[in-house]
């Protein structure tokens, strides 16, 4: 039996991708183990959002050349390969910035894994797949099947679709994962099935921009919307929480809408990135919504489910940001007082029409930004977690925490919630009464029976 390692960056398509990519390897001997130096294999699926995640690749590399050196001395092969955004962006800059690296393969190729592993365990090559093939990699990966697959715990994820035709200028989604495609109907229903028959209660659909899903219909022409596809998801017997990302704010739809309203597995948790509350910035970043529009649809998710959560993406210091542009930001969080909000500095990423605008920001205003936001962005986080103590609220358990006796599980908001509990409850949505909110987590306790639970499951 050979073993593969795979070591995941980034996004949430990333970890769903690495299984996949585990899927794909099985029927051809391949195991996975938690340890590089277990591996015959290692492969590091990638992220390329900021230039942080590449470097971050090129120092594992290095190590691993290391490794791969020292292995060849025993008698032991490793072969090292680097999928992902970083392979399809830099493909040949790795080859020749890390010559121990037998396979650079892009995220619409992982079909072709296990051929391009077949070519370098045979010749000790190099393999190079980053074209965009015409077919998409979801027919031709194997199937999920509930007793092989990869699947680890009762949450997981399921890509529905992929890449983004958007271009926004601080972004390299479209020129790393392609146009945008979206699954069928009838592959989505299938691998959602097969997930409950594994135990997994949380399905989350992944898309670059998954609100624009637009996946064939079982039978008979035209598309079905996002908001179908979660309607039809709902019927699936022990699927019991959907939840969806990342959204686009101008491909949210009435469709989608009428989702948050109708559909109670549909969490009431929303990741909605704005990026900048200046209309001039978001002009300049080439999204296609100003700050009055994501208001009104702020406006209109809410008046369709009143208890609905917000978590937002902000990016500080884009090129010609002014002090008054970042004060409109800040004043957006104020407003909407997001329950969760992640917050970056600009980083030019090559090849992208921001990377050579004028009036680029110094790191050291970018910095001192990024701490005001976030000082604002942890003000509201905590408020929203402190306005749940007092509730009962139905959490799902997903794994131990850190001391004997503890549970960790997620509130309908995403909240990690500690309790004490005994094992056997992993698995289970229970009602839970919430002692105290903090910064990042709720304390609570099981409910009785006769306590309420004001919000679906």
């Amino acid at each position: 039996m050979k073993t593969v390692h795979i070591l995941t960056y980034g996004c949430q398509m990333n970890v769903y991708d690495s299984a996949r990519m585990a899927d794909a390897l099985k029927p051809f001997g391949f195991s996975v183990v938690d340890a590089a130096a277990d591996a015959d294999l290692v492969v590091l699926n990638t992220c390329h959002i900021r230039d942080k995640a590449a470097e971050k690749v090129y120092s594992e590399l290095g190590r691993l050349a290391e490794a791969k050196a020292e292995r060849a001395i025993r008698g032991r092969p490793l072969l090292i390969a680097v999928a992902g955004c970083v392979a399809q962006a830099e493909g040949e800059e790795i080859r020749a910035r890390a010559p121990s690296v037998d396979i650079v393969i892009g995220p619409q190729a992982y079909h072709r894994l296990p051929g391009l592993v077949a070519e370098a365990e045979r010749a000790g090559g190099f393999g190079l797949d980053i074209d965009f093939p015409v077919e998409s990699k979801f027919d031709h990966l194997p199937a999920v099947d509930a007793a092989s697959a990869t699947i680890d715990g009762t949450s997981a994820f399921l890509t529905v679709q992929e890449g983004c035709d958007k271009f926004c200028s601080f972004c390299v989604v479209p020129y790393t994962r392609g146009a945008e495609t979206s699954r069928p109907v009838t592959q989505v229903l299938a691998e959602a099935r097969v997930l409950a028959l594994a135990g997994v209660r949380e399905i989350t659909l992944l898309g670059q921009n998954v609100n624009n899903y637009h996946g064939a219909a079982p039978s008979g022409p035209g598309d079905w919307s996002l908001g179908r596809l979660i309607a039809t998801l709902a019927e699936i017997d022990g699927i019991d929480r959907i939840r969806y990302t990342t959204s686009y704010p101008a491909d949210v739809d009435d469709d989608l809408i009428a989702a948050h309203r109708d559909v109670p597995k549909l969490m009431p948790y929303l990741h909605l990135p704005v990026q900048s509350g200046s209309d001039s910035i978001l002009a300049a970043m080439g999204r296609r919504h100003d700050r009055a529009a994501y208001f009104r649809l702020v406006d209109r998710l809410k008046a369709a489910r009143p208890d609905l959560a917000l978590a937002s993406d902000f990016i500080v210091g884009f090129p010609g940001e002014t002090e008054g542009d970042f004060a409109a930001t800040v004043d957006l969080v104020e407003r909407i007082g997001f329950a969760q909000a992640y917050s970056f500095k600009y980083s030019p990423r090559p090849g992208t029409p921001a990377a050579s605008l004028g009036g680029q920001i110094s790191e050291t205003e970018k910095s001192e930004r990024l701490a005001r936001l976030q000082v604002a962005v942890d003000h509201h986080r905590l408020l929203f977690n402190q306005a749940t103590a007092g509730r009962t609220m139905p959490v799902l358990f997903e794994r131990h925490g850190r001391r004997a006796g503890q549970l960790i599980g997620r509130s309908p908001y995403m909240q990690p919630v500690h309790v004490d509990a005994s094992d056997r409850h992993i698995g289970r949505i229970l009602p839970v009464a919430v002692v105290a909110g903090y910064a990042n987590s709720l304390e609570g306790r099981i409910a009785m029976s006769s306590e309420a639970v004001p919000v679906p499951a």
